[in-house]
C-alpha cells in the first residue's frame, strides 16, 4: 500500500495537475463510465462535527475508493489546522485490496478549485478580463488561483460578508500580478465577467437583477441541503451546468429553483456533455452560464490517483505492506 500524508500533497500536486483529473473525471461520468456512490453525511453528536463518506468507482481510469471526513468547527481554536479533515482510500478494483491511503484536506481544496476553473475553461466567455469573487475564506485564494490559468484576467473586484478577510483575496491576486479592488455587489455583478461564490451562505448573497448578461458564474459553495449563495431567480435567467444532477437539485445551488418551479431538472446539464463535445456550452456572447459545483468523490479520488502517481514518480511515495 501507497502511503502519501497529507504533508506531502502541496508538494506534490499543483493547480494544474488537478486540473486534468477533474476535467477528465466529469467527461467520464457524463459517459456514464463513472458514478458516485450514495454520500452519507451525518451529525455524530459529539464535538459539534459533520462525518461522511464520498466514493465511486472510474470505469474508464480504473479508480475505486472513498473519501471520509467531515467537519470539526472547533479545531481551528486547538490549533490543530484545519476544520475541514479528509482522508482519502483507494482500492484495486481487480481484487478488492487496498492501494492507497491519501491525506485529503489540500486535495478537496485543490480539486474544488479545479472544478470552477474547468467550468471557467469550458463556459466562460474567451474575452473574459474581470474575475469577481464573492467570499474571502480559506479556499478563496485557491479558486482565485486555479481561475487564473483559464482566461488573461486584467483584474480582481471581491466581496466577503466579513470586510476585514478581503486582506486574503488582495494578497493573492497581488502574489498572481493582477490589481485588486473591495467593491460592493451591485458593482461586482455589473462588472465581473466571471463570478466565483465560495461561502457558507444560508441566504442568497447574488441576486438576479445584479448580474449582467455574459457572464459566467461558478457557484462553489452550496453542497448541503438549505445552503444558498445566489437567489433562484438567477438560475431561472441562466443556462446551468453542474457537476452531478442529482446533488445540483438535492444539496446544490439549483435545489432552491428547483423546489420553487423556476428550472426543471431535465434543464441542468453536466458539465462533462460540454468536455464531450456532446453539449455546445456557452452559445452567445449575452448568455448568462452558471456552473453549480457541488463537489462529487469521484473528484476525491481522481487528484488522489493523481497524487499518488506523482508520489511514484518522484519516489516520495512511502510503501508498506498491509
Amino acid at each position: 500500500m501507497i502511503i502519501v500524508p497529507e504533508a506531502a500533497c502541496p508538494d506534490l500536486l499543483s493547480l494544474d495537475d488537478a486540473f486534468e483529473p477533474v476535467e477528465q473525471i466529469f467527461a467520464a461520468m457524463a459517459r456514464d463510465d463513472a458514478y458516485n456512490f450514495p454520500v452519507v453525511r451525518e451529525a455524530i453528536g459529539h464535538a459539534d462535527a459533520l462525518y461522511g463518506f464520498k466514493g465511486g468507482f472510474d470505469r474508464a481510469g480504473l479508480t475505486l475508493g472513498v473519501k471520509a471526513g467531515g467537519y470539526w468547527p472547533h479545531n481551528l481554536e486547538r490549533n490543530l489546522g484545519g476544520n475541514h479533515q479528509s482522508t482519502v482510500f483507494l482500492f484495486d478494483p481487480d481484487t478488492g485490496r487496498v492501494s492507497a491511503l491519501v491525506g485529503g484536506n489540500y486535495l478537496t481544496a485543490a480539486r474544488t478549485a479545479a472544478s470552477a476553473a474547468v467550468s471557467i475553461k469550458h463556459l466562460a466567455r474567451p474575452d473574459a478580463k474581470v474575475l469577481g469573487m464573492v467570499g474571502a475564506g480559506h479556499q478563496s485564494a485557491f479558486q482565485m488561483r486555479a481561475a487564473a490559468r483559464q482566461r488573461p484576467f486584467e483584474k480582481v473586484i471581491g466581496w466577503n460578508p466579513h470586510p476585514e478577510m478581503l486582506s486574503r483575496l488582495a494578497d493573492t491576486a497581488a502574489e498572481l500580478g493582477l490589481p485588486f479592488e473591495a467593491v460592493d455587489l451591485d458593482r461586482l455583478g455589473a462588472e465581473a465577467d466571471v463570478v466565483i461564490t465560495i461561502t457558507s451562505s444560508f441566504a442568497p448573497l447574488l441576486h438576479a437583477a445584479q448580474v449582467r448578461p455574459g457572464t459566467h458564474l461558478a457557484c462553489m459553495g452550496t453542497d448541503t441541503k438549505g445552503k444558498q449563495e445566489v437567489e433562484a431567480e438567477l438560475l431561472a435567467r441562466a443556462t446551468v451546468f453542474t457537476d452531478e444532477v442529482a446533488q445540483s437539485v438535492s444539496i446544490g445551488e439549483a435545489q432552491h429553483a428547483v423546489a420553487a418551479g423556476l428550472v426543471a431538472e431535465s434543464a441542468i446539464t453536466p458539465i462533462g456533455r460540454v468536455i464531450n463535445g456532446d453539449h455546445p456550452g456557452r452559445s452567445s456572447a449575452e448568455e448568462i452560464t452558471l456552473f453549480d459545483g457541488t463537489g462529487v468523490g469521484l473528484q476525491d479520488l481522481a487528484v488522489a490517483a493523481k497524487a499518488v502517481e506523482l508520489a511514484r514518480r518522484s519516489g516520495k511515495a512511502i510503501e508498506i505492506d498491509l
